[in-house]
């Protein structure tokens, strides 16, 4: 089955995020192939939707971030977008206050998560402003640190500012932080378009040499359950997990059940909501792990 490619326009506000993808959309558009956009706006109002042509279908979510508070109109959206497109990719470009790891979250709903391929994360980053990120508020600070950490290939935009030393300095401190993106210096997010073909998300866990610590990287999996399981061998699998796992969440039936559970699972916490409704039961699993089959495995074994 052709599943739908899925890129994630990260990065700060100002950072040329929206100039990024007027390009993308431009190359998309000459190699005729059809995509979507996705656009997220904290306000009521969206100051960049004119940024997209019209025959490109686009599908705006206003008035929150796509983490917290508009996660369920996200899911429907893009499950929409999936219905009545045929699709090559989905661009969506985020919030310059989504945090990398909670957007995935949001993307990838279980019943649909099977569809899609997410190929990657690109972050956009001001150099002059990450230069001076000390002088930004902690939270605001933190932030910046987490979208380049997670990207899988990062922007640094206003280079035409930056002498030699401060463009070396931070290539250092990205580097520094994560060492497995590609990282490039431009101006007005001009890249080669290559550089997005080329991104291959899910790949990166299975690259050789991929056992070494500092090479973990953002992922995600998503199992297909056949049939119900233990309720207590789930719990002791879940116990099991390593820290690494930073979400869950799906539908699980189990053996005392008629109906399956929507499960969730952040940071160790799991949770519990009964549904009243036959539901696909697919887990997506978001984490820096090497090797997802030995999890996929013990999954498998929890229906035997």
């Amino acid at each position: 089955m052709k599943k739908t490619e899925v890129y994630i326009l990260s990065g700060f506000l100002g950072t040329g995020k929206t100039t990024l993808l007027k390009q993308i959309l431009q190359h998309e558009k000459d190699s005729g192939r059809t995509i979507a956009v996705m656009m997220n706006e904290l306000g009521s109002v969206s100051i960049d939707s004119d940024a997209v042509d019209t025959d490109v279908p686009l599908k705006e979510l206003l008035g929150g971030c796509i983490c917290c508070t508009i996660q369920d109109k996200l899911e429907s959206q893009l499950q929409g977008l999936l219905f009545d497109h045929e699709l090559d990719a989905i661009y969506i470009e985020t919030t310059g206050a989504a945090h990398p790891v909670e957007v995935l979250d949001a993307v990838l709903s279980p019943l649909f998560a099977d569809k899609l391929a997410i190929k990657g994360i690109i972050t956009t980053v001001d150099g002059i402003q990450w230069l001076n990120r000390a002088t930004l508020d902690p939270q605001v600070h933190q932030l910046l640190l987490e979208q380049v950490k997670h990207a899988d290939l990062i922007i640094v935009n206003k280079s035409d500012l930056l002498n030699e030393a401060e463009k070396a300095k931070i290539n250092l401190d990205i580097q520094g932080l994560n060492s497995q993106a590609k990282c490039i210096l431009s101006t007005y997010s001009k890249v080669p378009m290559k550089l997005l073909q080329e991104l291959a998300y899910t790949e990166k866990a299975k690259s050789p040499g991929a056992h070494v610590q500092a090479d973990l990287r953002l992922s995600t999996f998503v199992h297909q359950f056949k049939g119900s399981i233990s309720h207590e061998r789930f719990e002791d699998f879940l116990r099991a997990l390593p820290d690494s796992i930073y979400r869950i969440k799906g539908y699980v039936l189990f053996d005392h059940s008629q109906y399956p559970d929507l499960f969730q699972y952040s940071y160790g916490m799991p949770l519990y909501m009964k549904e009243y409704m036959k539901m696909p039961l697919n887990l997506v699993f978001i984490g820096q792990v090497t090797d997802w089959s030995l999890l996929g495995q013990q999954l498998t074994d929890l229906e035997k």
